[in-house]
């Protein structure tokens, strides 16, 4: 029976970061994925996720950016090819909301750069974009997006050529502790292993024992529209963009190349999942519907004529922070789960933060707020 160091279950945008950082500190280090990734049945994948500074959703969230930031260079320096595209971000509502105070918050408690306009100085500055008269317009050039199926898959090739192995195409069936180690049964064969990663996405809740996570599936939609103006291409200036608009939110990536479309989705709502293994592709009319409603509000110069649909799953935490912890019943598994739909930018920390749990059960990042415990 071959034995590991470490052993990475799922091998997506935290997955693959996680291979990669400790086969780069020599670990004898065993990836396996269900799929051959990256693929397009789980959550990280689309072309492009956006990568913001500035946390709305909680400000201990920037020390883990900072340190994502730097993850993604080395990356780049590693691949040899561009990951990160700062283009900026345009971050709209209201003054009471929850975007415009979060990201305020964040830039004042850790000192970050922002732009605030006013409506008619933001239609002057983003031609291809209409703000409400009564909503604040910030905008963050420390932002951009991510090439999301590149980067797992430079994060991939790197870990193999540092020596560590990938199987795909075989699925976990059990683990359990074993006379002081970890056997790990798949569909294929049994390993053992010192130290176990879970990175399982939508799968986690089948892997995490007799510690059942509050963690719910909900399918999203990714969609792109033809545009035949120059304001939304990416090489013409076109920043990514979040809005918050009553109580919804939409966000969305510039034209990258002429004709492949202005990239948008929502991130609120969402369809209710119960297995990950049936992932409809199918469109939802009224999750559509609510898109082009906000692009005619919003970005005015984008047609309704649908480019290309895509479908993905969020795996969500009651309060939307994610999980990264030692699994309490095993101090030997340590886990990253419910990045509840704001995960992928984290990835390249998140995989260095795992390999630090599973060998000391510690990080130096502050990640207390993403504790189990929390949930009691």
């Amino acid at each position: 029976m071959t034995h590991y160091d470490v052993i990475v279950i799922g091998a997506g945008g935290v997955g693959s970061a996680a291979l990669y950082h400790g086969a780069a500190q020599g670990l004898k280090i065993l990836g396996i994925d269900r799929f051959s990734p990256p693929h397009n049945h789980g959550s990280s994948h689309g072309q492009t996720r956006i990568i913001r500074m500035a946390y709305f959703e909680h400000p201990d969230y920037v020390p883990l950016l900072k340190q994502a930031y730097a993850g993604w260079k080395h990356l780049e320096q590693l691949s040899g090819q561009q990951l990160y595209h700062e283009v900026g971000l345009l971050e709209v509502g209201p003054v009471d909301g929850i975007v415009i105070p979060g990201v305020l918050r964040s830039s004042k408690e850790h000192d970050l750069p922002l732009d605030q306009f006013t409506t008619h100085e933001a239609q002057r500055q983003f031609p291809g974009f209409d703000f409400p008269e009564n909503h604040t317009v910030l905008f963050e050039q420390q932002a951009g997006y991510l090439m999301v199926e590149d980067c797992i898959a430079s994060y991939l090739a790197a870990a193999q050529q540092q020596g560590a192995k990938l199987n795909c195409e075989e699925s976990l069936v059990s683990w359990k502790p074993h006379q002081g180690e970890v056997e790990v049964v798949t569909d294929k064969q049994t390993y053992r292993c010192s130290k176990l990663i879970i990175t399982t996405g939508a799968w986690t809740s089948s892997f995490t024992g007799n510690c059942q996570l509050p963690l719910t599936l909900l399918r999203k939609h990714l969609y792109w529209y033809r545009s035949d103006s120059k304001n939304y291409l990416a090489s013409q200036g076109c920043p990514v963009f979040f809005y918050e608009d009553q109580g919804r939110f939409f966000y969305g990536f510039p034209e990258l190349q002429p004709g492949t479309g202005v990239k948008v989705s929502e991130h609120s709502g969402g369809d209710p999942l119960s297995d990950p293994s049936v992932l409809d592709p199918s469109q939802n009319q009224e999750d559509r519907l609510a898109v082009e409603a906000f692009l005619k509000k919003s970005l005015p110069q984008v047609s309704r004529d649908l480019v290309q649909h895509a479908a993905c799953m969020y795996t969500m935490t009651p309060d939307e922070n994610f999980i990264v912890d030692v699994h309490p019943e095993c101090a030997d598994v340590v886990l990253a789960a419910g990045l509840s739909g704001h995960g992928f930018k984290f990835a390249s920390v998140l995989g260095q933060m795992l390999i630090e749990l599973s060998a000391t059960g510690n990080t130096s990042l502050p990640i207390d707020f993403l504790s189990i415990k929390r949930f009691g």
